[in-house]
């Protein structure tokens, strides 16, 4: 029987080589298409962005007349002003002119008179775009047929932070300010990924529901930009680099809490407490993240420089 059976995984293994190369030839055209609409993040993040939106019209508000264009245009505006208060707070450099080199005291008029206007072109369209939301919003022309529910509202907007980058860039800072140890203090790694998981999710289950109902034709495009390619960009970019770093990590054991108290709870990198730490086989502690930064430029322990070697 065994034998059969070696026979049959034999021939099985030579029949589908030939198929498999046959068929990445064949999807090789396709997935380079992929790839290129997933690094045209602009075009494929409002892709994802309004099919989602018309998923959601279809699930939470079926009877009324209402577009998704009308809610991704309320976002946008509220992502640019976002954007623009965030640039305001984050700016260091207020003066209007610009300088021939970064010491020099000679103003470059062309590039100062650029600058100016630029700025005073933001400052401009942000208080017009925020003074023409507000009349819309007041007056209510135009929305008599744009009811959103509550429920609806919540987790569009939920949806669109989690795949604009204003927003996606701030969840990083979020997390950190949560303390989670679980994620060891490679909570950049891990942001981005628990936004992929939950975007690529929340579709696949507004597909599920409206598998009964909706044209077989939606459905397909809905699973393929906001399931497949999302799942497919995940397991290519941060997926990807988030294994990576976790294997190299799991290669040193964690702490437990006597060893750490041990250690005066401190991490020799950061100088700071320790709750969560990595032990190298030198038996030195150090936080998750500062042991991966420091290994990215060498292969020595930051405490006493030994080579880190595993048998």
């Amino acid at each position: 029987m065994s034998y059969h059976l070696v026979i049959f995984k034999s021939g099985f293994s030579k029949a589908w080589k030939p198929l498999y190369r046959f068929l990445r030839r064949l999807y090789g055209p396709v997935d380079r298409a992929e790839n290129l609409f997933l690094r045209m993040k602009n075009i494929s993040v409002m892709a994802n962005q309004i099919v989602f939106l018309m998923l959601a019209d279809k699930v939470l508000v079926p009877k009324e007349r209402m577009t998704c264009l009308y809610t991704l245009m309320f976002y946008n505006v509220i992502a640019y002003c976002v954007s623009y208060i965030k640039e305001l707070i984050e700016k260091e450099d207020w003066t209007p002119y610009v300088t021939l080199t970064e010491r020099s005291q000679i103003k470059h008029l062309a590039m100062s008179a650029t600058k100016i206007v630029l700025e005073w072109t933001k400052a401009v369209t942000f208080v017009v775009t925020l003074t023409f939301m507000l009349l819309v919003f007041g007056l209510e022309q135009g929305l008599e047929h744009y009811k959103p529910s509550t429920l609806y509202t919540v987790l569009t907007w939920i949806y669109y932070s989690a795949t604009e980058k204003v927003f996606v860039d701030m969840f990083p800072t979020i997390l950190g300010y949560l303390q989670l140890e679980a994620l060891e203090n490679i909570e950049n790694l891990y942001a981005p990924v628990i936004l992929r998981y939950f975007t690529i999710g929340i579709s696949a289950f507004f597909s599920l529901i409206l598998l009964p109902t909706a044209p077989w034709r939606f459905l397909f495009v809905a699973t393929y930009l906001n399931v497949y390619l999302r799942w497919k960009e995940l397991m290519q970019n941060s997926g990807a680099a988030l294994k990576r770093e976790r294997e190299i990590l799991n290669r040193y054991r964690k702490a437990t809490a006597e060893e750490i108290d041990r250690f005066d709870d401190v991490c020799s990198v950061c100088l700071c407490t320790m709750t969560k730490a990595r032990v190298t086989p030198c038996h030195h502690l150090f936080h998750a993240d500062c042991l991966r930064q420091c290994l990215k430029t060498s292969d020595s322990c930051p405490m006493c420089k030994r080579e880190l070697k595993f048998d």
